[in-house]
């Protein structure tokens, strides 16, 4: 029950997130998460068709800033600069991907087998150390765990990220990166998830706001209960099988266990 303990499992979070580019590895490892808690963890679950999702807009994004790019052909070297710049913000974003789910693979386990002990307490708080610890005790009876409880847990597991990691890291993105455009159109997505209704989005007045990102992670929450967890995975394997192109679950998409031969090396 060692804070060292705690250190293994984020290593072995890092290992099985994959590189900064491989969302598909993230997806798998969410989806793997959400499983081993029993199907209780929505946090997981809802964070995999975030990576599902971002898979797409980070092809939208390249494609929009080489055709926003094209005036600068006429200045040697200048598009090349601007495309190069998009690349590094984007990877900003793709390394905060990683770094939560690194994150949560490393609190959910050490909870999972240490409980809510003085050492995750500190780090992550009491009251989300509780939450998680009674997931997993509902887990091991096979008692029910109800909605409201699943949305606690979500709630506290998004605003640790939020403040721990995300919000901190997206500010620096956008303070360091120069092309007011692409910044411009990088706070206001758009977004649709594989499990929401045809008419249904979350729409951004600035990305960056952490009010805003919390406001909207809640609401994909609420609507994953009101569709059901159960459809919620479905459409996540079936947008993951449309995106590979290939039959396969989001867990074992590849005929093996997520991250297989990723912890080598990592002790």
């Amino acid at each position: 029950m060692t804070a060292a303990a705690y250190e293994i499992l984020r290593n072995e979070g890092y290992a099985l997130a994959g590189e900064v580019r491989e969302l598909q590895q993230r997806i798998r490892l969410y989806h793997r998460i959400y499983l081993e808690s029993g199907k209780r963890h929505a946090f997981a679950l809802i964070a995999a068709h975030g990576s599902l999702w971002a898979t797409g807009y980070f092809k939208l994004g390249d494609l929009g800033a080489r055709i926003a790019s094209l005036p600068s052909l006429c200045i040697c070297g200048r598009r090349q600069q601007k495309l190069d710049a998009v690349a590094v913000f984007a990877d900003r974003f793709r390394s905060i991907n990683r770094q939560v789910c690194a994150e949560s693979y490393a609190i959910f386990h050490y909870t999972r087998q240490y409980g809510a002990n003085d050492v995750i307490r500190p780090l992550i708080g009491t009251r989300f150390a509780e939450l998680l610890a009674d997931c997993h005790a509902s887990c091991a009876a096979d008692t029910a765990y109800p909605r409201d409880k699943r949305e606690q847990l979500f709630d506290a597991f998004l605003a640790w990220e939020q403040d721990h990691i995300v919000a901190p890291n997206v500010a620096e993105a956008f303070a360091d990166f120069d092309w007011p455009l692409i910044a411009w159109l990088a706070r206001r997505p758009v977004i649709q998830f594989a499990y929401f209704g045809k008419h249904t989005r979350l729409r951004f007045r600035d990305f960056s706001c952490q009010d805003e990102r919390m406001s909207a992670g809640m609401r994909a929450c609420r609507i994953a209960e009101d569709v059901g967890l159960d459809l919620v995975e479905a459409a996540l394997g079936a947008r993951c099988r449309a995106v590979e192109g290939r039959h396969a679950q989001p867990d074992t998409m590849d005929g093996k266990q997520p991250g297989a031969g990723a912890l080598e090396g990592v002790r």
